[in-house]
């Protein structure tokens, strides 16, 4: 028995070790991986070397691809779209089984295709347009980080030092317009915007560069955010030199093309240099590490070896780990038995007489299964942890922030999608939860263009010649605080008071021209004002505006300079004084209760008392009398007879009580007949207004309509929009009954003016709503927040210029928490008056 197990076992090893066998032998001796590149380009030379050595490293590591050469093969695209293209497909003629790179976004959008219908996948290490999608190209992966993070990296920084309007200048291609989108999107989710597009067609001449500099100058914002190639980038810097657009109070922000140009050149030009002092510029983040340390020292000395003068830079770091990522996903395909075999595809046919023989294309068979083990990569390279998201990025895109000064540049902070900004290194952020707060971001100081660590104001006044277009509503009702005259420059009111004084307090003139919106006859809508300036039609916009949630989506607003809360306005009434006055008080059937009382306490007290006590004692004429008398006087609390017995002194005292509450009541009654105005409605306040069926007037344009329907929830069918103050008056007096409305709810400041000529109405209840007025502008807002003296305060400048209308005053917002030196407002105010800035 013993001796058949072991035979059992022999040959099961046997199997064993034969099966090992045969599979080692079916490992193809060499397998082909394609390299797509500009071979003379900043990234290429970078990256044609770093290449290579990682080809020897792998092939020269016993522990993968185990006696499987990996065979390289390179194609130069030439900086050219169309001679890359062609490269490619004499590329994919060979048979690779796997492609890395391109460099160039452009050449990745066509070579997508050719891999996608070929099956190889395809790993660029320098592609950067976030356009090249997985969901459209299911053969591309990304070995670097795409452009996506960058922008944001770059939104992040404008976002920090709190400017608003940037101009982006950026290459007229696939990788600049993918960059430029994406920065669009990342601004306006921190509430700014790209003011002005400078795009440069690829190749263009010194000329064309020139007028698209001198029209971006020519523009307000002085923060520039350049993405372009980096072999052309730097004639930008010379050029902007020329056109003194290099100095004091501009911002340059660069996107990583500049760090492979500085790292790639080493000590660079003094000249040149002295074009870029002060810059920021983007790097991808690559961890310092002993095998980074190495590689660098290995490359250096291969390229002093090959007389290659350019220097290291990220991409190639990128480029190096990229081959590594190929070899160890085609070792792990082979390990699992799968085959390196090719099949013609069915759709091509020769092209006779062209040098391309599409025949010669050929699907990789296991293009899928390969695609599968590179996309299960988890490793730690170069560049740090290598391993794709869903989306076939990398999961931990991150950056340097660099600041270019005197010969070189230093590092300023880091940018990581994990905690945004920081001057601590990702690395350690990662052990960390993440925070992305706003007071978590952080940055050292930073030397500005000038030689100057002064925050630059990031913008100017456009010299195009075009003041300030300040929209104004043109409406029947309280002129007081906004009216428009004859004229285009007579307007006048206190809301444009206040924007004028606001104006004269900042160093420099600012020209204004004021734009009438409406026809005077009746109120225009708000919102499309404010829209206006959303779609550039405006520049701001001055009067009775609200900050309210929808608004704070497209246009931000100063901080509120008067309070105006919502109230409710209802009529009064007075009461008709008359002989018979004293007996309104109390209902007919409060009086019977009382006189029932009266008598039936009167009878207690005689039962309980007759008996012991003489004074409710004697005829009947003469008991009767006592107990009507006994109860009555009580009222007063005159009654002379004395109880002597436990139960009629206690019925007593409760008695007494309730004389006293009815008294009291009647007493309060009474006085408010006389003395207090009515209301003809019957609102008391907001809670009886809603629960009414009754009509509600509101002024028609605002922003009161939307908020009794979307946040009172009453019936659109029960508002009646009011233009004038005639129309307030004659509305509330013809009341419900009469087409009229029982009560208007308007704005505090607007219901004080109402009432100081009318004096028949009232406000009921409680102010609903806390907030104030301001301005809106999308140049305003910086204007005033890039001066702000200690005696610069918005309140006081509206305290200095409230005003009295007849008896009523206007409050400026003393009484409000915000100063100018504080935050803005919240978005979630649902009513503050304001000038609004986009």
């Amino acid at each position: 028995m013993g001796a058949g197990r072991l035979l059992v076992l022999w040959l099961a090893l046997c199997a064993a070790a034969a099966a090992a066998a045969q599979r080692a032998n079916r490992r193809p001796r060499a397998v082909s991986v394609g390299a797509l590149f500009t071979y003379e380009s900043t990234i290429g030379r970078a990256a044609r070397l770093a290449i290579e050595l990682a080809v020897d490293d792998v092939n020269a590591d016993p522990t993968v691809l185990a006696g499987t050469t990996l065979n390289l093969i390179s194609q130069d695209t030439n900086c050219s779209g169309f001679l890359g293209t062609i490269e490619s497909l004499l590329l994919m003629e060979k048979n690779v089984v796997a492609v890395i790179g391109p460099q160039s976004s452009g050449i990745g959008h066509v070579i997508s295709h050719v891999v996608n219908e070929l099956h190889v996948p395809l790993l660029s290490f320098a592609a950067t347009d976030p356009t090249l999608s997985a969901s459209e190209y299911p053969y591309f992966l990304r070995s670097t980080i795409s452009d996506y993070f960058q922008m944001h990296a770059v939104a992040s920084i404008i976002d920090y030092f709190q400017w608003k309007e940037v101009t982006a200048i950026f290459v007229d291609d696939d990788y600049g317009r993918g960059g430029v989108s994406v920065l669009g999107d990342a601004l306006g989710a921190k509430r700014a915007r790209i003011s002005h597009k400078a795009a440069i067609p690829p190749n263009s001449d010194t000329d064309l560069i020139n007028d698209v500099l001198f029209r971006a100058n020519m523009m307000e914002s002085r923060v520039f955010v350049v993405h372009v190639n980096p072999d052309a980038g730097m004639r930008i810097f010379a050029i902007a030199n020329k056109l003194q657009m290099m100095g004091t109070g501009y911002v340059w922000i660069v996107t990583d093309w500049l760090a492979a140009v500085l790292d790639s050149s080493g000590p660079g030009d003094p000249k040149a240099m002295s074009y870029i002092q002060g810059l920021i510029v983007l790097r991808q983040h690559t961890p310092d590490s002993d095998s980074k340390r190495k590689f660098v020292a290995n490359w250096n000395n291969a390229a002093n070896n090959r007389s290659i003068a350019s220097g290291m830079n990220s991409y190639g770091f990128y480029a190096y780990d990229s081959v590594w990522v190929v070899a160890r996903a085609i070792n792990e395909y082979l390990n699992s038995g799968q085959q390196i075999t090719f099949s013609a595809d069915p759709r091509l046919h020769n092209s006779n007489g062209s040098s391309l023989r599409l025949s010669k294309l050929k699907i990789f068979d296991g293009g899928d299964q390969l695609l599968q083990q590179l996309l299960l990569t988890n490793m730690t390279g170069l560049t740090g942890l290598v391993q794709f998201n869903a989306d076939r990025n990398l999961v931990r895109p991150a950056y340097d922030i660099l600041n270019v000064g005197g010969t070189g540049s230093r590092l300023i902070g880091y940018w990581s999608n994990y905690s945004g900004l920081s001057v601590s290194a990702p690395e350690i952020l990662y052990r960390k939860p993440p925070n992305t707060s706003t007071s978590a971001q952080q940055l050292h100081s930073v030397v500005w263009p000038g030689d100057t660590t002064t925050k630059p104001r990031g913008w100017v006044f456009p010299n195009n010649g075009q003041p300030l277009r300040v929209g104004v509503p043109n409406k029947p009702s309280f002129r007081e605080l906004v009216s428009v005259g004859k004229g285009l420059d007579n307007v006048t009111g206190y809301s444009v008071d206040i924007f004028n004084a606001a104006i004269k307090l900042l160093p420099y003139p600012v020209p204004c021209q004021f734009i009438t919106i409406g026809d005077g006859s009746k109120n225009p809508n708000y919102d499309d004002i404010i829209s206006r300036i959303a779609t550039n039609a405006l520049d701001a916009a001055v009067g009775d505006f609200a900050i309210v949630r929808n608004r704070t989506k497209i246009a931000e607003f100063t901080q509120p300079y008067i309070e105006a809360g919502l109230v409710i306005v209802a009529p009064v009434r007075k009461a008709n004084s008359n002989a018979w006055a004293f007996f309104k008080p109390f209902t007919l059937e409060m009086w019977c209760v009382t006189g029932t009382l009266f008598i039936f306490v009167g009878v207690v007290v005689w039962i309980l008392e007759h008996r012991t006590n003489e004074e409710f004692r004697g005829s009947p004429r003469r008991q009767i009398l006592t107990i009507f008398w006994f109860s009555f006087s009580t009222m007063f609390f005159a009654h002379r007879e004395n109880t002597v017995s436990a139960l009629g002194r206690f019925v007593l005292i409760i008695w007494l009580f309730v004389v006293l509450i009815i008294n009291s009541s009647y007493t309060a009654s009474l006085t408010s007949i006389l003395t207090v105005q009515q209301l003809a409605t019957g609102i008391t306040g907001l809670d009886n207004l809603v629960a009414s069926a009754l009509p509600i007037g509101y002024p028609a344009g605002k922003f009161v309509r939307n908020y009794l329907i979307d946040e009172l929830n009453i019936p659109e069918s029960r508002l009646v929009p009011l233009s004038t103050v005639e129309e307030y008056a004659n509305a509330l007096n013809r009341g419900p009954k009469d087409g009229g409305v029982a009560a208007v709810v308007d704005e505090m400041p607007c219901v004080e003016i109402f009432l100081s000529t009318h004096c028949n109405f009232r406000i009921v209840g409680q102010e609903f709503t806390k907030e104030g007025w301001g301005l809106h502008s999308r140049e305003i807002l910086p204007l005033l927040q890039t001066y702000q003296p200690p005696s610069f305060n918005f309140q006081r400048v509206a305290s200095s210029r409230e005003f009295t209308t007849s008896g009523s005053q206007i409050r400026p917002a003393a009484m409000m928490t915000v100063g100018w030196e504080q935050s803005g407002l919240a978005s979630e105010a649902s009513g503050a008056f304001s000038c609004c800035v986009l």
